[in-house]
């Protein structure tokens, strides 16, 4: 995608929700997103979701199936939530990686409250250049975070990038609803409720109006699939949860 500037030479642009923006600014408008609602994250996710997030956090960690000597590398998960229910079931280190300062000092603190210094390692960064040497990790996981990359095919590559063969690559994230009724019904309460929860719970309705959008922006299930494929994932598969409204993406490094 690509706009011409009053030069007349191509500038790459992107979207941020329903917005035409430059490359170049995506990363920084979505920072300034997160910024200004880290703190309220996780109480957010529970007010949305009336709390199923939880189970699909839970699906995803119960698919990956943690175990001691398995190493794991968290992306976008500043908060912590991934690596805590990884830890919980029995997992190894975690590498939490997020672009977000503001999203891993919360995650840090809530560490702190856990006394889970030793265990996690909070690392700022981007998904779409990794700081992480090759074939570095056992696991990869992805959690309410691609939707928000500005190139995911370049994020799909380092994680394959980071993975040691037999890696196992998972992705959770916002999809389409498969079931029409259902689809109507998330529609309005989408685009009518969940701004104005946003406006009064985190004080920032232009935040959860982005979130909506770049749901509805974000590749359907078959077309992530194909896209981990071309990344040079194997054995690709994919579950929908509560109707597509969230959807798990698996993927190996063989």
């Amino acid at each position: 995608m690509s706009n011409q500037t009053d030069s007349g030479s191509a500038e790459p642009t992107t979207h941020f929700g329903f917005q035409t923006v430059r490359e170049e600014e995506k990363a920084t408008l979505v920072r300034a997103v997160f910024d200004d609602v880290a703190t309220r994250y996780d109480l957010m996710n529970d007010i949305m979701s009336v709390g199923v997030h939880r189970l699909w956090k839970g699906s995803m960690i119960g698919w990956l199936r943690p175990r001691p000597d398995m190493t794991l590398l968290d992306v976008g998960g500043g908060t912590g939530d991934i690596a805590f229910r990884f830890r919980a079931r029995g997992g190894g280190p975690v590498t939490v990686c997020d672009i977000n300062r503001q999203m891993l000092a919360v995650g840090r603190d809530r560490a702190i409250d856990r006394n889970q210094l030793d265990a996690i390692q909070w690392v700022c960064g981007d998904a779409e250049s990794l700081p992480l040497p090759d074939r570095s990790v056992d696991a990869y996981t992805i959690a309410f975070c691609l939707r928000n990359v500005t190139h995911i095919d370049a994020a799909l590559a380092e994680a394959r990038r980071v993975l040691r063969p037999g890696g196992r690559f998972l992705c959770l994230e916002f999809s389409q609803v498969v079931l029409p009724p259902l689809r109507a019904l998330y529609d309005r309460y989408s685009f009518s409720v969940l701004p104005r929860v946003g406006a009064m719970v985190a004080g920032n309705r232009e935040a959860y109006q982005y979130l909506v959008e770049s749901i509805r922006r974000f590749p359907p299930q078959r077309d992530l699939a194909s896209r981990m494929e071309r990344a040079g994932l194997e054995q690709v598969s994919y579950r929908n949860l509560t109707g597509g409204v969230a959807a798990l993406h698996s993927g190996w490094r063989l």
